[in-house]
């Protein structure tokens, strides 16, 4: 399951987007939520990924 923030960053010249993810843990099967700051054109790659 994941969920893309909406909010987008301006650095410079170059804009990112952060994107959230929410994982499940194969231990405890709880849920955490990883963050990364990337090219908006990379997101839906990491989110896809597991």
């Amino acid at each position: 399951m994941a969920k893309k923030s909406v909010a987008s960053l301006q650095t410079g010249s170059k804009r990112l987007t952060k994107a959230i993810k929410m994982v499940k843990s194969e231990k405890t099967g709880a849920y955490t939520f990883v963050e990364s700051i990337m090219a908006p054109d990379k997101v839906n790659e990491w989110l896809s990924k597991k």
